[in-house]
């Protein structure tokens, strides 16, 4: 059976994220008859070629509607391997997608157009690659038929962002030249660019490493709710680290409880061990609720006070002393922004301000957060899923970030 890998596709708007999309699911024939019929007909009206950003586009428009997505069209295959896509069509879309949705990419391809150049959306969803941990990243320069196909223009704009990605400790494993319209470099070799030795797309893309589940890192189960079924009470949530065995004992934060495990289920009956990744129900004697950190081995930091680094989503800034929501994982409390350390500029990652009172939209953040009450985290660096999390105002998610100090 083969595996699956997350990628994420990132990058400035109308840099080509859509129509890559579009052209990988029909180059593989990920596209149903029907979709593809469909966009014979739009070309047809319109008297042009077949866009492939039109499928990316019925996509959305199916779940507006609340149809159900055929895994044909979200997932596409090559011989060694299943590739899910996540496409982040903005920065808002991205962190809900990243950081709170239950997928996680494993990768990432980054698109730049050619012709265009480095923007600075370029430079701010790279620096959210960074942020999320994201290292196996794959450059597309995209629209390689707009600037003829140049090695020059290519190479000079392969500099530049090169350059930039360094500075944030990203390091392309490659980087291809690609036109996705119309589809140079993506499944195919293209015979118009045959000063480029490296691989395709699709090449480049099953030189990936799939992620090793963090089952070998301390156990880890924030508790997401609590169902009474059969007269049974199940805990439920997911394992975001390590490994749990029918029968072993853990511990309930707060107030550090123990309890035995007496039994672990899934949907369709029970099972004798659970390890990260997996969403799994828990039989335990004991009261818990929603927050709640179930742990073993080596516990997670307990804190009242969390030095972060974030990225602010709002168009309305922050300032120094305002509230706002703290969320990890199914933990929730609220906060004040204690501090504002440092204000970056993501597009050149200079440091703007330094004890500054205000962050302001697509700036990064070190911060820090002042919880109203304790929260259970680990250090980023160390278990990644205990370490990222979101800020909440007015309803709305309007910072990501990463917990990087929980030492002292």
């Amino acid at each position: 059976m083969k595996d699956y890998l997350k990628i994420v596709f990132v990058g400035h708007v109308d840099h080509g994220k859509s129509t890559l999309i579009g052209r990988l699911l029909y180059d593989t024939k990920s596209l149903k008859n029907e979709k593809y019929q469909d966009l014979k007909e739009e070309a047809k009206k319109r008297g042009g070629e077949i866009e492939f950003a039109f499928v990316m586009d019925h996509l959305k428009e199916e779940r507006d509607k609340k149809i159900t997505i055929d895994t044909a069209q979200t997932y596409f295959s090559t011989k060694k391997r299943n590739y899910v896509i996540i496409d982040a069509p903005g920065h808002k879309e991205f962190m809900k997608n990243m950081i709170t949705g239950a997928s996680q990419a494993e990768a990432a391809i980054l698109m730049v157009d050619v012709n265009e150049g480095v923007r600075d959306q370029t430079k701010r969803h790279a620096y959210i690659l960074n942020l999320l941990g994201i290292r196996q990243v794959l450059v597309a320069m995209n629209k390689m038929d707009l600037v003829n196909y140049e090695k020059e223009r290519f190479e000079e704009v392969k500099e530049e962002l090169i350059d930039f990605l360094e500075t944030i400790n990203i390091r392309p494993k490659y980087v291809v030249p690609i036109s996705a319209k119309n589809g140079d470099n993506v499944a195919k070799k293209s015979d118009k660019m045959t000063w480029y030795n490296g691989p395709t797309i699709l090449e480049a893309l099953d030189e990936f490493e799939k992620d090793a589940a963090p089952t070998e890192k301390p156990f880890r189960f924030p508790v997401q709710d609590v169902y009474d079924f059969d007269g049974e009470r199940i805990v439920v949530g997911r394992i975001e680290s390590g490994k749990l065995k029918e029968g072993e004992e853990a511990i309930i934060l707060p107030g550090r409880k123990k309890t035995r495990i007496k039994r672990i289920k899934i949907f369709n009956g029970d099972k004798k061990e659970a390890v990260a990744g997996e969403s799994i129900g828990l039989i335990i004697d004991e009261e818990v609720e929603r927050g709640n950190v179930i742990f073993k081995g080596e516990p997670p930091r307990e804190r009242k006070e969390l030095k972060v680094k974030l990225f602010w989503l709002s168009p309305e800034e922050v300032r120094e002393g305002e509230k706002v929501i703290f969320r990890c994982t199914t933990q929730e409390v609220n906060c004040k922004i204690e501090k504002i350390e440092k204000r970056i500029d993501p597009s050149s990652m200079k440091v703007l301000e330094e004890n500054a009172k205000r962050l302001e939209e697509h700036e990064i953040g070190e911060v820090v957060l002042s919880l109203d009450k304790p929260v259970f985290v680990d250090d980023f660096n160390r278990i990644k899923e205990m370490g990222r999390f979101v800020l909440e105002r007015n309803g709305g998610i309007s910072a990501g970030g990463i917990i990087t100090e929980v030492e002292s």
